[in-house]
């Protein structure tokens, strides 16, 4: 049978089952195949939060959305335009993301008695008469069985068998999209490298699904995505932390420094673990700690040493970290802190997104310990951002938080590999030895940055005071006096307000200064607040976007950009934090628009309240 091929410019798909149906796997295949053909993409995982999460449950449902097309994208997607399922958890969960008319393709082997059970459904329940499904195009297939038939002479034991069913999926959807076979094919024999029999049963249910789309007359039709028109280059499809890691090390490398990366494995920021131990080759080294308050302290130590120290953890760890923090802020050594956001409080939702500690790491310190603030807003960002983070660091001698959240850390995107002469220098400068002649060195004296010198220990005449009580301004001497207290505290805010001098101003994202409402976003919310401004200013509405990156200090011009505008809505994956620093810094009536779901806006749901706004009086 031909298909007939229908071309369209993006298309959104759901993958969706239990833990143990390797969706992750499916949809990361799914993803570097498209990237191999040239499309934009961008991702959204969505794990559950037990390690391994109750089988046919609700609450055990993983899910992987991709967003891909042939015109340049920036979000996940919205509604998809299929829904692939594995059970009946997954149906229940994820009917609501599906559009109207959108294509279900589903596991009936997964519909059984027990998963209808498990999930909480009438033991009666068939698809064929869901009146909610009316409307929807429905393929159901027995993956379970058709995969057991195509392996049964394989001789592999029936949960073998079993595991390789999303190779039949990943096969048909390839199928589906018009997608080569091969990148995975190679994916195959890498990962089951040695182990012949499980390379021969993946590739050949991979085929049978590919098979199958061929011959099943219910899809007539194949849909076509052309490659997208993006900047000529060499490109790899990158997730967040992956970015953030590779960021890192490319700061190491340009500052001339030692990478050394001190961090105990907490969700969502276990990966960036996993990537830098793969790379000793460039200088990197990692340790595990055996605790938050330790990995952040031997980064310190390292920093103290002479060497870039990085760690990194999520909310609850940046709490443990937190005096920690104060004593860098006190000893104002290059330090750079990742926290990769989830949601909370405590241990809250370790699996699901939130932009939920912003006030965390510009406050959560006992005393006034000030500390710089970077936010990426993509996965791709998370290069730019954390080789940002390790230059301020670096230059002004000050430990700087690098914001990320779950949603970008996992979240994949095509990024242009770079050369290393093609990234901003950065300048690691140290004291420099001393003779007996020389006048006594003054640890905390000051550079025109404000940043006090580098001193490594060990370098002849550079002996100085270390701690965590308050310094004597200059000689870095022990101090009560309290007037010396009120000079340092002011001079630690003034290094970290002095850091403006040296990043770009606030520009404009989209739009024209003096029209009706600017959307001011951070950190995540970038892509969707950018897709819902274009589209809303191809509809002729007024208003402007603009993002922040640099959370502390702000750019300079904020301000005078803000006041240029009738109103500024703010997008945020929290409560309303930062709303609450632009109030207070500018005094703007800026109008909150909050989500505290563990999921990202979608970009219907902006476009809502950016018209509600606009239209108010």
């Amino acid at each position: 049978m031909t298909a007939v091929k229908e071309i369209k410019e993006v298309v959104t798909i759901l993958f969706a089952g239990d833990s143990g149906d390797g969706i992750q796997l499916t949809g990361g295949q799914f993803t570097d195949t498209a990237a191999l053909m040239g499309n934009d993409i961008s991702t959204f995982p969505n794990f559950p939060a037990e390690i391994r999460a109750p089988i046919g449950t609700v609450a055990g449902v993983s899910g992987f959305q991709i967003n891909f097309g042939s015109v340049e994208i920036f979000t996940p997607g919205d509604q998809c335009d299929v829904l692939v399922v594995m059970n009946a958890a997954a149906l229940k969960v994820n009917l609501k993301n599906l559009k109207k008319g959108g294509v279900i393709i589903a596991n009936i082997s997964g519909f059984d008695k027990r998963n209808l059970r498990l999930a909480k459904m009438d033991e009666e329940y068939t698809i064929q008469d869901d009146k909610k499904l009316e409307g929807y195009k429905i393929h159901e297939v027995d993956v379970s069985k058709v995969t057991r038939e195509t392996l049964k002479d394989s001789g592999m034991g029936t949960k073998s068998v079993e595991r390789s069913k999303n190779m039949f999926v990943l096969g048909f959807l390839y199928w589906m999209y018009d997608r080569s076979l091969e990148s995975t094919i190679t994916f195959i024999e890498s990962k089951f490298k040695g182990k012949q029999d499980l390379i021969d049963t993946n590739i050949q249910v991979l085929k049978a699904g590919y098979n199958y789309g061929e011959t099943c007359e219910a899809f007539p039709t194949q849909v076509e995505v052309k490659p997208a028109d993006i900047e000529k280059g060499v490109y790899r499809n990158i997730i967040g932390n992956e970015a953030a890691a590779i960021g890192l090390i490319a700061a190491a490398k340009k500052s001339g420094l030692e990478l050394f990366y001190g961090t105990y494995p907490i969700t969502p920021a276990s990966d960036i673990l996993h990537t830098l131990s793969k790379h000793k080759n460039f200088g990197v080294k990692t340790y595990q700690a055996e605790d938050e308050i330790a990995a952040i302290c031997s980064a310190m130590g390292a920093s103290y040493g002479g060497a870039l120290g990085i760690t990194a953890s999520s909310g609850p760890g940046i709490a443990l970290k937190g005096e920690a923090i104060g004593l860098a802020v006190s000893l104002e050594l290059p330090l750079v802190i990742i926290n990769v956001q989830r949601g909370g409080p405590s241990t809250g939702l370790p699996t699901k997104t939130e932009q939920s500690d912003l006030l965390q790491v510009m406050y959560g310190r006992n005393g006034e310990a000030p500390v710089p603030i970077i936010a990426a807003q993509s996965p791709t960002d998370c290069f730019d951002a954390a080789y940002e983070a390790c230059r301020i660091a670096i230059e002004h001698v000050t430990p700087v938080f690098f914001l990320s959240d779950g949603y970008i850390a996992n979240g994949s995107e095509p990024w242009k590999v770079l050369k290393g002469e093609d990234l901003p220098s950065i300048t690691a400068t140290f004291a420099p030895e001393r003779k007996e002649e020389d006048a006594p060195f003054l640890p905390y004296s000051r550079n025109e940055k404000l940043a006090r010198p580098w001193a490594i220990p060990g370098t002849k005449g550079l002996a100085h005071r270390i701690g965590g009580i308050e310094k004597e301004n200059l000689t870095g001497n022990i101090s009560y006096d309290p007037d010396n207290h009120e000079l340092m505290t002011k001079l630690r805010q003034a290094k970290v307000d002095k850091i403006a001098d040296f990043i770009p101003e606030q520009q404009l994202d989209n739009g024209n200064e003096g029209d009706k409402l600017l959307v001011l976003s951070w950190g995540s919310t970038y892509g969707v607040v950018k897709t819902a401004v274009k589209e809303l200013r191809e509809e002729g509405k007024s208003l402007a976007h603009a993002h922040v990156r640099y959370m502390n200090p702000l750019p300079k011009n904020l301000g005078a950009l803000l006041s240029k505008f009738d109103k500024v809505l703010m997008p945020e994956m929290n409560n309303g934090q930062f709303v609450k620093i632009i109030r207070d810094k500018f005094l703007v009536p800026a109008i909150p628009y909050n989500k505290v779901q563990g999921l990202p806006f979608f970009t219907h749901e902006l476009k809502d309240k950016i018209t509600e706004v606009l239209n108010a009086k």
